[in-house]
């Protein structure tokens, strides 16, 4: 049946008066978040120099928070949509603030470790609510667009804003401070949000199910777990075993969810093919740069010398870049169309990282700066549209799972990435020769990691350190180059799809009516 009432979601009614003060707050959840996940690569020297972890816990302190955060925001996506978003995000913020101390003080890597993990399951509780926020204050399409063009620019301002900060306290304090700057950030969210956000919620959620929650978890640990570790070290039967717990939770998921009558995750998103389109370019693109970007501030500083402030400084095109194509994305989509914009930002990104298989030791910043450029300016078009079509292609009352499902395949991207091409940086440095005369326990240290071998370096005579450093940088440099051609055809493979998963997309269309139709189509007769 057709409702023959105004739809609400075209009023002036809906324009809420403080909507733009209200998302002003929810960006600085984005905020957190993204300075959180800069400063971590910029403090890797130092992290590895105090906590002495071996090369397989430096990956894991790189990347346990995205498995947790993984495997958790569906269900938290989806509780907010039960309990209230405005109330899941104050207390991801709480959450995120006090578990960021936790990480300051850390003093093992094992306990770096669990930090890390506890860390994600905030995040999981504060991610999705940002999205889903927004989806309900910006009810006109246009609106809704730059709207998200300001969350994702706040999300790279963070990527630029974390080195700069945190290059500046690694050169005055300890690593740990660097997480830290999380906690006036985590208050002002707080205090402000409590009077300025709008709290929403699925009116009719139905339970929360908690065996489709226990079934999503394990299910995403298991799988990103088994692909980490068969990588790392090759098939054996604990990654075997894992993978088939994986496979096996993740399909009992989706058909206890096919037959749940208030599912946690609606299945039927996926039949439209601008969300699921959406979803795999997001996923594909992450998974092409993580990796490279999670070594590319050990590159600037351990290879190439610079201080951590210096090389904070260096990546600020990439957030400059990709600032400007968020604030823009909204209106090249309308102007030209939605898969030409996101086709042809991973197509950018593609060819930027591309150009890192001719870098060397002596890669002069010019050449960096206008990759890192590019890099920006291809993800923040890409991102952003995506962003926009995933939440304009559901009704706003399930703006929470949507959300969830995009910022999943963000974080699992994320997770994928560090996992598959870390291993491959990882894999080509520790085959490196190193000078002879070097003690066992030294060579050793240096082949764990890059900041294992300039800390080991330390020890020895000077005729001893240079050669065992310069081996080193060779061979990382080397594993970076091929991470870098892996990293170009996925973002190569990601554009192709794009361009026909998006085919006739369009982000004028924002009818919270679409999904009524059990096939998955636009609902219109």
């Amino acid at each position: 049946m057709i409702s023959t009432e105004k739809n609400p979601d075209t009023t002036d009614a809906v324009r809420r008066p403080g909507r733009w003060i209200a998302l002003a707050v929810l960006v600085l959840a984005v905020l957190l978040v993204a300075v959180d996940a800069t400063v971590l690569g910029l403090a890797t020297p130092f992290l590895s120099e105090d906590l002495e972890p071996t090369g397989t816990q430096l990956l894991w302190i790189g990347d346990v928070y995205s498995f947790v955060i993984a495997g958790l925001l569906v269900s938290m996506g989806s509780l907010g949509d039960r309990i209230g978003r405005k109330k899941l995000l104050l207390i991801g913020a709480v959450a995120f603030g006090a578990v960021s101390v936790l990480n300051a003080y850390a003093t093992t890597p094992e306990m770096m470790i669990v930090a890390r993990a506890l860390l994600g399951v905030a995040g999981a509780t504060l991610m999705p609510s940002t999205l889903a926020l927004i989806r309900n204050l910006f009810h006109d399409p246009r609106e809704r667009s730059l709207a998200i063009g300001i969350w994702g620019a706040m999300a790279s301002a963070g990527a630029a804003v974390g080195p700069v900060v945190g290059g500046f306290l690694l050169e005055h304090f300890w690593w740990g401070s660097v997480f830290l700057i999380n906690l006036p950030v985590m208050a002002v969210l707080v205090v402000v949000g409590v009077k300025l956000i709008p709290e929403s919620r699925n009116p009719a959620p139905g339970p929360w199910d908690m065996l489709s929650v226990g079934l999503s978890l394990v299910g995403m640990i298991g799988v990103v777990y088994a692909i980490k570790e068969a990588a790392a070290h090759g098939m054996s039967w604990e990654t075997g075993a894992a993978a088939v717990a994986g496979v096996g939770a993740l399909v009992w998921f989706v058909r206890r969810q096919l037959r749940l009558p208030a599912p946690l995750l609606d299945m039927r998103l996926f039949h439209h093919r601008g969300f699921s389109g959406a979803v795999l370019a997001d996923l594909l693109t992450i998974l092409g740069l993580s990796g490279l970007v999670f070594f590319l501030s050990q590159f600037l500083q351990l290879v190439q010398g610079r201080g951590p402030l210096e090389a904070g400084l260096a990546e600020l095109p990439a957030a400059i870049g990709a600032v400007t194509a968020g604030l823009l994305a909204g209106f090249a989509a309308r102007r030209f169309s939605v898969r030409s914009v996101v086709s042809g930002g991973l197509a950018a990104v593609g060819l930027a990282l591309g150009s890192v298989t001719l870098l060397d030791q002596n890669t002069g910043y010019p050449l960096l700066g206008s990759m890192l450029l590019v890099v920006g300016v291809g993800a923040g078009f890409a991102f952003t549209v995506t962003a926009d079509v995933i939440l304009s292609s559901v009704p706003k009352e399930q703006a929470g799972s949507a959300s969830a499902v995009s910022e999943t395949a963000y974080e699992l991207g994320a997770a994928l990435g560090i996992a598959l091409l870390g291993s491959i940086v990882t894999g080509v440095y520790r085959g490196f020769p190193t000078p002879s005369g070097i003690p066992a326990d030294v060579e050793s240290a240096a082949h764990e990691s890059l900041g294992g071998a300039v800390e080991a370096a330390g020890a020895l005579p000077a005729a001893q350190a240079g050669p065992l450093v310069s081996a080193a940088q060779e061979a990382f440099v080397d594993g970076l180059r091929s991470a870098a051609g892996v990293g170009a055809a996925v973002l190569l493979a990601a554009a192709v799809a794009a361009w026909f998963l998006l085919r006739g997309q369009k982000l004028e269309v924002a009818d919270s009516e679409r999904f009524r139709s059990p096939t998955g189509d636009s609902g219109r007769p």
